[in-house]
């Protein structure tokens, strides 16, 4: 009977180590972010100490529903559209996101209503609180090699890039691609927001490119008055608030609206986010496209942003990584279009412009003769 016993839990024993614990955790939504992230009342600390790592795939469970999502450490770990957990193994909330998206929406959790006061929104929840959400293991590893290319490492210091001109540092830079005038549209970093150090530089590369109009699809208002940003204040400019999600209806109007600001403005143009990145980045490409520059010129020009940030080199497999994650597949699914590279990029530029923002085709040509040359 003793040696059953002993081969019986031997057999317990190699079991587990064949198939380890599941993983599982619940924790409760404790705030939603700007643009739908949702916080979690669970640190990253206590998320690690279940056994999870960095690349592996999750099933998430809110409200019923089931993603299967990978643990990251930024956004940017995923495609575009696509969900991730993201996890610091510090006392930093747990926050469960889509990248260029909005979880809170599209869990059904709740709904974003603008409002005057800042911060400029406010989430009406549609579910009784707390909400729980449940994190499970799915595969070890499942996610680990698409993890690590998409790991990018930047810092803030200006010292850190000396290899680079100052307008280089700021990510400002004028665009010169096909059909687009000499000198009539800039994108750049935020010359007014200090979060990222970049400010002072930009504002003076505004200042030497002598722009007019500023089309700033970050902010709600001019809320960094006080910090150095003197020749920013002299500009005509709109605060268009955007999210990241480019599909959602509340981007579309407000782009629509920042275009027209444009049309009514004069050139040179500075169109901006924070980190001139993602939504400067999908803006600048819209117009480029419209302008009839073709799809290589707008991913070189996308790229930029990437090789000033975080010094990738063209062709290695972190570049093809970020080329295909983020501008191919945002410009395809704005287009709906299979190859952006075989796609008439003006006229699916122009036809987005006209039937998905709204603008008339008069607009559309104010637009283009005010950018071209």
């Amino acid at each position: 009977m003793k040696n059953g016993w002993i081969k019986f839990l031997s057999l317990v024993m190699g079991l587990l180590l064949v198939f380890p614990a599941c993983a599982e955790t619940t924790a409760n939504v404790a705030d939603i972010a700007k643009y739908g992230n949702l916080i979690l009342d669970q640190t990253g600390e206590e998320l690690f100490a279940t056994g999870l790592e960095y690349g592996d795939l999750l099933t998430v469970t809110i409200l019923g529903q089931e993603w299967e999502v990978p643990l990251g450490s930024n956004y940017s770990d995923v495609d575009t559209g696509l969900p991730v957990v993201r996890a610091a193994s510090n006392e930093e909330a747990v926050v469960i996101a889509i990248n260029m998206g909005d979880m809170a929406t599209t869990a059904g959790i709740a709904v974003k209503t603008k409002i005057e006061e800042d911060p400029g929104y406010r989430w009406d929840y549609l579910v009784e609180q707390p909400v729980q959400v449940s994190i499970a293991l799915n595969q070890e590893d499942g996610y680990r090699e698409q993890w690590l290319i998409h790991q990018l490492a930047r810092t803030n210091e200006r010292a850190d890039y000396a290899h680079l001109s100052d307008e280089a540092f700021a990510n400002f830079r004028v665009v010169d691609t096909t059909g687009m005038g000499e000198n009539k549209l800039y994108r750049s970093s935020s010359p007014i927001n200090p979060e990222i150090g970049r400010n002072v530089y930009a504002d003076e590369a505004a200042r030497a490119a002598a722009i007019k109009t500023v089309v700033n699809l970050a902010d709600a208002s001019n809320t960094y008055e006080g910090t150095e940003n003197a020749y920013y204040a002299s500009c005509q400019t709109v605060y268009l608030n955007l999210g990241v999600d480019f599909a959602a209806p509340a981007f579309k109007e407000g782009l629509a609206e920042g275009l027209r600001f444009m049309i009514a403005g004069e050139a040179p143009y500075l169109v901006h986010c924070n980190e001139g990145k993602d939504r400067a980045g999908f803006t600048s490409a819209l117009l480029e496209c419209l302008m009839g520059a073709s799809a290589e010129e707008v991913v070189a020009d996308y790229m930029e942003t990437y090789v000033n940030y975080y010094g990738l080199e063209k062709d290695t497999e972190k570049y093809n990584a970020v080329v295909n994650s983020n501008i191919v597949k945002a410009l395809a699914v704005a287009f709906d279009v299979e190859d952006l590279y075989a796609a008439d990029l003006a006229a699916e530029a122009e036809a987005f412009v006209v039937e998905e923002l709204g603008l008339s085709q008069n607009e559309v040509d104010a637009l283009k003769a005010k950018l071209g040359k």
